[in-house]
């Protein structure tokens, strides 16, 4: 790391640990450093500028999302990946693989093993082989499992200041929570019982960052990490991780600094990583971690996927067009992380103060006529609110009457291909790409509400499926495929260039500008179940001397033609010639 770097870290640990001299922090930070610049020498002199390309996306998957008895689902799913998904996988977030005991992985119990099922670190780095991989680092919690929280119940180091000991107390009657299970967990044999924090849950032990220790373990883990292939990390909850009496508890100052000093260890292993932040909240609150161009490259949008699955739930996107028309200005190599579906469910909390509340509740009930399930979180009265939305994207776009297959695939698309054209990269959750229905098998064998959109798949029987050219998966990926080629060609869509929207104001469709004056293109979407018509000359003072070709298409439009003609859902991208 360069001398002005180290400076910047060694006075970020300053605020953070209050020590009683220099030394120490030169001590922690020459441990940190040692800790991450020992897995570079792999030649990788990657500029900054070159974070990201219109070729990129991001394939969201757990580790086991493919399984075959005796061979690892690491294995499983490079073979699905290279076959049939190189076009959505530039980057793989491979959702945490490490030893853990529940919520899919994220209460993590070693650091330095996988899960057996996964396979071992060689397949990690096999997996990434001609990619790159994302990997979660769980900052907030450790599972009850995990060595610092033995070792803190035996009062041995380091484990004894990496675990967050409180008990209930007015100070925390503020505390944000994402869930409804107690704040508070008793650990410990019945006559040394000790209360820890456990913001997630009982089995999730809230770590003390206020414990150099625990940096210490996290550099230690990126570093393994990068030496198999992970050059983004996705920084799980982590607004929640430093705890402050008669606060929030939430967006501490010290978490922005964290954030900071886990991406120049993160710059010192790889000068392309990226470092993205994982906050369900409000917008504002999520932009927060990208405002100052020092902590996130990216942010999940997490407006975006409850924003767009209502318009296509309604057929109504004036909710999605007001929000569009104040796209965020942000600073140089930072963006959004664009998405519908993941592993956890459909977001609510973004969606505070732009949905009313009627519109809301509308919007949830036709999500449960689709089979969806609703989960809570408690407020600081104790009130149970709605949190998040637990449902398959392709379950979603399923039509409200007699037949659930009308127009479901082309719904479908059209929110794919929207998130494509968004300034920022696109990411894809490999279930909604399968075209997966609520698994509801497997939600009643567990009783997860997230599990309706976890589910696995056999080998044989997904390759069946993809080698059928009339099964849903195949027409998805066709089409999906086919547009992330054009858009690798596309200078308008690279993730930095500008967006204007056309169609404020609108209910009925949204039409985004992308690019320069140069070269810009257009991309229309029809966000009714109804034909419509739309004049060119909105798109363009010069629409009617331009030859128009779309390029989703690959066709022209016939020459002085003033009205263009959209099919239900249908979505075209539009370049003048």
């Amino acid at each position: 790391m360069h001398d002005p770097q180290a400076g910047t870290l060694r006075k970020l640990l300053g605020n953070l640990y209050p020590v009683d001299s220099s030394c120490d922090l030169e001590e922690l930070s020459s441990q940190l450093l040692q800790s991450s610049s020992s897995s570079l020498g792999n030649g990788d002199t990657s500029e900054a500028s070159a974070l990201w390309s219109g070729a990129d996306a991001v394939l969201i998957t757990y580790a086991d999302t493919v399984a075959d008895a005796g061979c690892s689902g690491l294995r499983s799913l490079r073979r699905i990946v290279n076959a049939h998904l190189a076009e959505f996988a530039a980057v793989i977030h491979v959702l945490p693989f490490l030893k853990s005991t529940s919520d899919g992985g994220f209460a993590v119990a070693n650091y330095e093993q996988l899960e057996e099922r996964h396979g071992d670190w060689s397949d990690l780095s096999a997996l990434a082989e001609g990619r790159r991989l994302m990997a979660d680092l769980v900052l907030n919690h450790v599972s009850a499992s995990h060595p610092w929280v033995r070792q803190f119940l035996r009062r041995e180091d380091p484990g004894q200041s990496c675990v967050l000991e409180a008990a209930p107390d007015p100070c925390w009657s503020d505390v944000v929570r994402p869930r409804s299970t107690a704040l508070f967990t008793q650990l410990g044999p019945p006559n040394a019982k000790r209360q820890v924090w456990t913001t997630f849950g009982p089995d999730q032990v809230d770590l003390n960052w206020r414990s150099p220790e625990v940096l210490i373990g996290f550099a230690e883990l990126l570093r393994r990490m990068s030496r198999h292939g992970v050059r983004w990390i996705r920084l799980d909850a982590v607004g929640f991780i430093w705890k402050e009496p008669n606060t929030t508890c939430i967006h501490r100052p010290e978490a922005y600094r964290l954030v900071q000093v886990l991406r120049l260890l993160l710059q010192s292993l790889c000068p392309d990583g990226v470092v993205v932040t994982e906050t369900n909240v409000p917008e504002q609150e999520n932009l927060s971690y990208l405002r100052n161009g020092q902590e996130a490259h990216l942010a999940y949008n997490f407006p975006l996927p409850p924003l767009l699955l209502e318009a296509a739930i309604s057929g109504r996107a004036d909710l999605l067009n007001t929000w569009l028309s104040r796209w965020p200005t942000l600073p140089d190599q930072t963006g959004l992380l664009n998405f519908t579906a993941c592993h956890d469910g459909v977001g609510l909390r973004p969606l505070e103060g732009l949905m009313p509340d009627k519109r809301l509740l509308q919007f949830l009930i036709a999500c449960e006529q689709r089979g969806g399930l609703i989960s809570h979180r408690r407020l600081s009265s104790g009130d149970d609110v709605p949190y998040e939305i637990n449902i398959s994207w392709w379950s979603a776009m399923a039509d409200g009457g007699i037949d659930p297959s009308h127009l479901q695939l082309e719904r479908f698309l059209l929110t794919q291909l929207l998130v494509m054209v968004l300034p920022g990269v696109p990411a894809f959750y490999l279930p909604a790409l399968l075209a997966t229905p609520n698994d509801v098998s497997k939600f009643r064998k567990t009783g997860q509400r997230r599990d309706l959109n976890r589910p696995q798949f056999k080998t044989d029987s997904l390759e069946r499926r993809l080698d059928d050219p009339e099964s849903d998966p195949t027409l998805v990926l066709n089409v999906l495929r086919h547009a992330m080629r054009v858009r690798a060609l596309m200078p308008a869509l690279h993730p930095d260039t500008p967006m204007t929207l056309i169609s404020d104001g609108r209910s009925d469709l949204v039409v985004l500008k992308r690019g320069t004056p140069q070269q810009s293109l257009y991309a229309v979407h029809n966000m009714t179940s109804a034909r419509l018509n739309l004049p060119l000359s909105t798109l363009s003072e010069k629409a009617a001397l331009s030859s128009w070709h779309d390029c989703l298409q690959a066709s022209d439009l016939e020459s002085g033609q003033q009205q263009l003609q959209l099919d239900p859902y249908q979505v075209v991208w539009l370049v003048s010639r």
